[in-house]
């Protein structure tokens, strides 16, 4: 998940556990069983913001993994991509599918 989903995540889970921790009365045991639940959350969302941004340094896959070809020197990536092998995967397939498809179009005439 992106930092930005686990920081609404974050957001959401601590709304809940406020408002049941703050309501007039003692929670009933399905709102204490809900509280328990929101703190987790909380926690687990607090716990990935804490962990950085990641290996990749990308905003939707902050923790996948690292393209190999990223830094080398003999056969360099394109200009703007980053670490993410998945992202540069997709680039890669588009690029690919676009080749393909123009290719195809000289054919046909």
């Amino acid at each position: 998940m992106s930092d930005q989903t686990e920081w609404r995540d974050l957001q959401v889970a601590l709304r809940t556990a406020s408002d049941i921790a703050f309501d007039q009365e003692i929670p009933s045991g399905e709102q204490a069983d809900v509280l328990v639940d929101a703190l987790r959350r909380a926690q687990s969302a607090a716990l990935a913001l804490a962990a950085g941004p990641g290996t990749t340094g990308c905003r939707v896959h902050p923790h996948g993994a690292v393209d190999p070809l990223h830094g080398d020197k003999e056969d360099p990536l394109p200009p703007g991509w980053g670490k993410c092998l998945l992202c540069n995967d997709r680039r890669r397939r588009a690029a690919t599918n676009r080749r393909g498809a123009a290719t195809s179009r000289r054919g046909m005439r």
